[in-house]
């Protein structure tokens, strides 16, 4: 009797654990809001924060493993999600980012109105589309994942009803995500017309011998227009124009979120598509990313250096353009891994600069909206004196912003860049070091700036600009209490990206070495 292949293909519920109990809960907390009484609400807030908890807590029994499900029946080694060590340090980024930012979140739903089944309900499913992506192994998966996570990040950052700036930050956002994706899906196609297959190691394995000219092309405009679409999603430049509008826009922690969580999406499908995807096209992707990578934090930088603390700048806008700064340092190992035979090496680069980032990040906006609580505009003049005011807060936005400028006593910032230029001169690009450190210095004059802003007097002398936010806070500052005692979630928040800051800054050689354990 001939054997039958088996077309039911097994699961691996374990390996996919993590990505699926934050969808679930995400819909145990639409279903609960329409229960729960008004006065009940905020317990969703905590559902999802547990959830999300629970969630990362479940990477641990797939450590040191490399699970795979959803295979072909008849190629086992061919699959379409895959738990390695690159998808598990990119998913406890993203958890441990969700997890930050509902943190930041229960106390902004509460005090601007948002309505928090719609909230939590789209956080969690970003979260959920954002852990499936790195474990995915065919483009098909890719691009679904990618947009499950982008498109509640629309709703997201429009949630505020009636706000003018919340609209147009919504508007932006999905218009030039939208775009990313259609080229996105166009490239693909054209893979999968050139190759006859979605799934990475596949693609990989056609694309090194394709029969016709003519594929060979339309394979090569496949890359291209897939490269362009995740290079919308990173927010690299030219493609970044969407981000300082939708960051002020968008509630802060969801604009926290979209620095760090949505920034890790971008990079790891960017990741998977040229190292896994595009290998024998490094010589195409490779300089490509490099000549982007110098763009983007050019542009990232000079437009933050523009943000002027003696004049009614956003902190939030400095944060946003810093964010396009920092993509464009995260960019280097992946364009290095083209010019070098070990590109996980590089990848491993990029992985511990994004760790160190999203804690610094999330840190960063943490503080942010806690001086949003008395000062609405946040503005950069608004954190004049917040040492007086505030000693433990101010001391960890300092922390924070000398990480990111990567400064002592940041020392996981320094030891992040100092990896990141290593990298670079390793794989020949000496004149990408050079903008790399250019920028460097940049950088450190407004971050500098803003941390001097800190430890100011708040007196008279404060400018015209304390005059002019003075009226915009009064009525928030009325209604705090006396002491005004920081929200226990949003110290906790705080508390916990201080923390980790300063571990990783007395051990950085742990971060690398974690990271350096990414395969692909």
């Amino acid at each position: 009797m001939s054997s039958i292949t088996p077309l039911v293909q097994s699961v691996d519920w374990v390996a996919l654990a993590p990505p699926t109990l934050t969808a679930a809960v995400a819909l145990v907390v639409l279903v609960a809001d329409l229960f729960l009484p008004a006065a009940r609400k905020p317990l969703l807030g905590w559902i999802s924060t547990a959830g999300l908890a629970v969630s990362a807590l479940l990477l641990l029994p797939l450590l040191g493993g490399d699970r795979r499900t959803f295979c072909l029946p008849a190629h086992p080694e061919v699959c379409s999600y895959v738990a390695d060590p690159f998808a598990l340090v990119i998913q406890f980024l993203v958890l441990g980012g969700a997890l930050l930012t509902a943190l930041l979140s229960i106390d902004t739903v509460k005090d601007q109105g948002l309505p928090a089944g719609e909230y939590w309900f789209l956080l969690l499913s970003s979260a959920a589309g954002a852990a499936l992506l790195p474990a995915s192994r065919d483009l098909a998966t890719l691009v679904i994942a990618l947009e499950v996570a982008s498109l509640p990040a629309f709703a997201l950052v429009g949630l505020r009803r009636g706000d003018r700036l919340s609209s147009e930050a919504a508007l932006k956002f999905f218009l030039s995500s939208v775009a990313a994706t259609a080229v996105m899906l166009l490239g693909v196609s054209f893979l999968y017309a050139a190759t006859g297959s979605l799934h990475l190691s596949r693609v990989a394995h056609a694309l090194t011998a394709l029969p016709d000219p003519r594929l060979a092309t339309l394979a090569s405009a496949g890359v291209a227009l897939t490269l362009v679409g995740f290079a919308f999603k990173t927010a690299a430049a030219p493609f970044h124009f969407w981000v300082p509008d939708t960051y002020v826009g968008a509630p802060l922690p969801i604009a926290g979120y979209l620095s760090v969580v949505g920034k890790a999406v971008g990079f790891s499908g960017l990741i998977l598509v040229t190292v896994q995807g595009f290998p024998s096209y490094a010589d195409v992707w490779g300089p490509a990313l490099a000549v982007l990578a110098a763009l983007t934090m050019t542009v990232g930088n000079v437009a933050a250096l523009r943000q002027d603390p003696r004049r009614a700048h956003s902190a939030v806008r400095l944060l946003a353009w810093s964010s396009v700064g920092q993509a464009g340092y995260l960019l280097v190992p992946i364009a290095a891994a083209g010019y070098t035979k070990d590109p996980a090496h590089a990848i491993g680069s990029t992985v511990a600069y994004a760790l160190m980032y999203a804690a610094v990040n999330l840190g960063a906006f943490a503080v942010a909206a806690l001086v949003a609580r008395t000062r609405p505009a946040n503005r950069i003049a608004d954190y004049r004196g917040l040492y007086a005011r505030r000693p433990l807060a101010a001391l960890a936005l300092g922390f924070f912003l000398l990480c990111l400028a990567g400064l002592p006593p940041g020392i996981i910032g320094l030891f992040a860049k100092v990896t990141v230029f290593s990298v670079a001169v390793d794989a020949g690009l000496a004149w990408l070091a050079v903008i790399m450190a250019v920028n460097v210095v940049i950088a450190l004059y407004y971050y500098l700036q803003w941390t001097t802003v800190l430890f100011r007097g708040a007196g008279a002398g404060a400018g015209a600009e304390a005059d002019e936010t003075a009226p915009e806070a009064a009525p928030v500052a009325a209604q705090q209490p006396p002491h005004h005692r920081i929200p226990a979630p949003l110290a906790t928040a705080i508390g916990l990206a201080t923390v980790l800051g300063i571990a990783l800054s007395g051990a950085p050689q742990l971060v690398l070495r974690f990271a350096s354990g990414v395969l692909l």
